[in-house]
Parts: C-alpha cells; sequence; structure tokens
C-alpha cells in the first residue's frame, strides 16, 4: 500500500505491516480523547517515525495514489482530528 506522511512524500507499506501500528494509532487515539497534548505530540512522532522505518520511500517525482494520508509531523490535534475515520489513522487499528 502507499502512505502519504503529508508534507513529507509517500512510503510503500505493506498491509502486514499495519498491525505493527496499531497500538500507537490506539494510543493516539486515546491521548486525543483526553486532551494530552504532550503525549499526542510525543505518540504522533512515534507513529510517523514507525511509518518511516517499516515503509520504502518512494521517489520524489513519484505520484502513486495514496492509500492511506497521515498527518504531517507538526499537525495540530484539531488537524489530526480532522483526518481520523471510525477506525483511526490507521485502517483496522480501532
Amino acid at each position: 500500500m502507499i502512505v502519504r506522511i503529508m508534507g513529507e512524500g509517500q512510503v510503500t507499506l505493506a498491509e502486514s505491516r499495519l498491525a505493527d501500528l496499531n497500538e500507537l494509532d490506539e494510543e493516539l487515539l486515546a491521548e486525543m480523547e483526553n486532551g494530552d497534548g504532550p503525549g499526542f505530540r510525543a505518540t504522533l512522532q512515534a507513529l510517523l517515525a514507525k511509518v518511516r522505518e517499516l515503509g520504502e520511500p518512494l521517489p520524489d517525482d513519484s505520484l502513486e495514489p495514496s492509500d492511506l494520508i497521515l498527518p504531517s509531523p507538526d499537525a495540530t490535534l484539531k488537524e489530526v482530528q480532522d483526518l481520523l475515520s471510525d477506525e483511526g489513522l490507521i485502517p483496522g487499528t480501532a
């Protein structure tokens, strides 16, 4: 699958690796619900770092349709809330 991190670019990520992101996605949702700004920021950074670690970057000139769009590292709590689905940021994890 193709994952876009807003403001950074795209990576390819095996769908089987989505399970590796479950815990961080659930933690991020809980922090958002509790209004934990510092926790939210740290977990968002950790989630994006994990995507970068598990994914393979696409060339900058590649414009593939994204299967999943994640917020930029400096996204606000409100911006992330706007991206949420019923399943959180990562499908099948909430």
